[in-house]
């Protein structure tokens, strides 16, 4: 390992020198980083957990020690001394590990499996232009085996079940709430105690291997949450790892975070290799298509507060990381989770931005939402809401997100977030859909939406897939299916996401009336989107070039209970025409 590069931030393979390594014949090397350690001992099931001395290495800041009878299987924890006393702590760069509430560490080989995905990687290219549609989920409340909290899944039988759905439904990627390893459930893995090993709830290192594959194989794309902010206070993890505050601060004013947690000391370039390497690991290891970044907001200012100015340490850190990914990744994804109004977030770092590929909008979901929560009075007052997006997106590369974070925790459900009645809610809900897929900007979609779960989200719950037996859900699953496939297979919807060419306001102020009229385009197809927000029918006079308006898709159909026949329907333009808009209804027309 260069030590020069560990200690500046910028290496990215540490992991191949840290950690338990196995090699046949001659046991397992065990190597840690504990450069203010007394002493440091490795205990393990080799040894009947008693002590075996790991030695100074390097610089003799690292402790290592070969242990020959130490195998794949074997539990391990490093017994790190430091002022009289000791803490036992899982590998901070081990792969596997003991599922909760037990922490020790499992010495993993990670060459036994080898993927078939060839075709996949070759093929990955710069997706600005391509459709994203991404289905966002929490790996083990999709669907339980049983009643259990605890009956999970496998990462192996999991593919069975997801990908058929994802393909039938019409979702090209998956995102995956961390799978890091993690001591509570309740913290959905934001809180990793495991940088390098995924969670042992859903089985082991090289299932979530044959998981991506298979994704990959069915030309569905993976990316995972990872949680490059803050970490678990538990002692076994990296809390004041070496009986210091080696990856957190010494200060907690800046080294605890909103959640409690203690937050990643980035001005240290041995914490940021550290960052570093977890995330190649991830993309190299498990060909993984990209990163969704957490908290990003609380990397760019002093606690996400940008009233305590910019923490420089932090930005340089996720340039670095960025751009070290990329070079070594081609074409991997890097989303932002950053509810701040910072700019550049996607923009490229040798013209100062902070390199990622895209920003979750957060300002339009929240306009959004709070829009739909109105009455239909009160949404002539906020008309604008739905138009103010469109003053600043293409300051970045954003992607629309309906994610975990707004079904939970008292916010209810998307459709419960609906103005009215239940009729009233689902009716607005297809319009909002129709409204969100047609906006500029790729698409992200929390489980459950698709349906219109009205229960909010609980992570020790499956989805409630008994609500499909009902009518309206069911018709609101299927709404949500053809969408999804009309968005996939129409480049008129992101082809130009992010170029003025491929959007058009055509009517923008019609504040008393709640209707909303713009148009998007590519180089092969125009579609033309009406979107009536009020609870009344209305008569929109639409004028155009085009000679024909021929419906593509109405929220209002019957086979979704809407009230519109299920017939084709076409306007002769000839200059103007009057389009019919339902109460609470979003239409789609090609125009030729």
């Amino acid at each position: 390992m260069d030590l020069g590069n560990f200690y500046n931030g910028n290496s990215f393979d540490v992991h191949y020198y840290l950690g338990a390594h196995y090699k046949k014949g001659e046991g397992t090397t065990f190597r840690t980083y504990a450069p203010a350690a007394e002493r440091v001992c490795l205990i393990g099931e080799f040894s009947d957990w008693r002590e075996r001395e790991m030695n100074r290495c390097e610089n003799g800041q690292f402790w290592e020690v070969t242990v020959p009878d130490a195998a794949p299987g074997h539990m391990y924890k490093y017994r790190i001394y430091h002022g009289g006393s000791f803490v036992d702590h899982c590998d901070p760069y081990g792969y596997y590990a003991e599922l909760r509430p037990n922490n020790a560490s499992i010495i993993y080989d990670l060459s036994g499996y080898t993927f078939e995905d060839e075709k996949w990687i070759s093929q990955r290219h710069d997706t600005t232009q391509e459709p994203l549609n991404v289905y966002e989920m929490h790996f083990g409340s999709w669907r339980k085996k049983g009643d259990e909290e605890t009956d999970w899944y496998t990462y192996t039988e999991m593919a069975d079940l997801l990908i058929p759905y994802l393909k039938e439904y019409g979702y090209n990627y998956l995102e995956i709430m961390p799978l890091n390893e993690y001591p509570n459930d309740l913290s959905w893995g934001y809180q990793p105690t495991g940088y390098f090993a995924p969670t042992s709830r859903y089985g082991k290192p090289n299932e979530l291997k044959y998981f991506i594959d298979q994704c990959h194989q069915n030309n569905i794309g993976v990316i995972l949450d990872f949680v490059p902010v803050h970490f678990a206070i538990d002692s076994f993890g990296l809390a004041n790892y070496d009986g210091t505050p080696l990856y957190n601060y010494p200060n907690n004013a800046v080294g605890m975070s909103e959640w409690g947690t203690c937050n990643f000391q980035h001005s240290r370039g041995d914490v940021c290799s550290f960052l570093n390497s977890s995330a190649y690991y991830w993309l190299s290891e498990y060909h993984l298509d990209g990163l969704r970044l957490d908290a990003v907001g609380n990397l760019i200012y002093w606690q996400g507060d940008a009233g305590r100015g910019e923490n420089r340490d932090a930005m340089r850190f996720i340039q670095k990381f960025n751009t070290g990914l990329k070079q070594r990744v081609p074409n991997c994804l890097l989303f932002a989770e950053d509810s701040s109004s910072f700019n550049g977030v996607t923009k490229p770092v040798d013209q100062g931005g902070l390199g990622f590929d895209y920003k979750w909008d957060l300002g339009w979901m929240n306009d959004t939402l709070d829009f739909f929560m109105k009455t239909p009075d009160e949404r002539k007052d906020c008309y604008h809401k739905l138009t103010f997006s469109m003053m600043y997106f293409y300051n970045e590369h954003f992607i629309l997100p309906f994610s975990h974070d707004e079904v939970v925790h008292g916010k209810k459900t998307i459709v419960d977030k609906m103005y009215g009645e239940y009729e009233e809610q689902f009716a607005q809900a297809r319009a909002l859909y129709m409204y969100m897929y047609a906006h500029t900007g790729k698409q992200l979609n929390f489980m459950g939406n698709e349906f219109g779960q009205l229960r909010e989200w609980h992570e020790f719950r499956e989805q409630d897939w008994d609500m499909l037996k009902y009518p309206m859900h069911d018709a609101f699953h299927q709404m949500m299916k053809d969408l999804n496939h009309l968005y996939l297979t129409h480049d008129a919807f992101w082809k130009y996401d992010y170029q003025e060419k491929g959007f058009e306001w055509i009517d923008c102020h019609q504040e008393d009336k709640t209707i909303y009229v713009f148009k998007r385009m590519s180089d092969e197809e125009t579609i033309v989107c009406f979107f009536n927000f009020s609870n009344k029918d209305q008569i929109y006079t639409y004028k155009g070039e085009e000679k024909t308006l021929t419906l593509l898709l109405d929220s209002n159909n019957e086979k979704y209970n809407g009230t519109d026949e299920d017939v084709v329907i076409e306007y002769e333009v000839d200059g103007e025409t009057e389009v019919s808009l339902p109460a609470y209804t979003a239409m789609y027309f090609i125009a030729k």
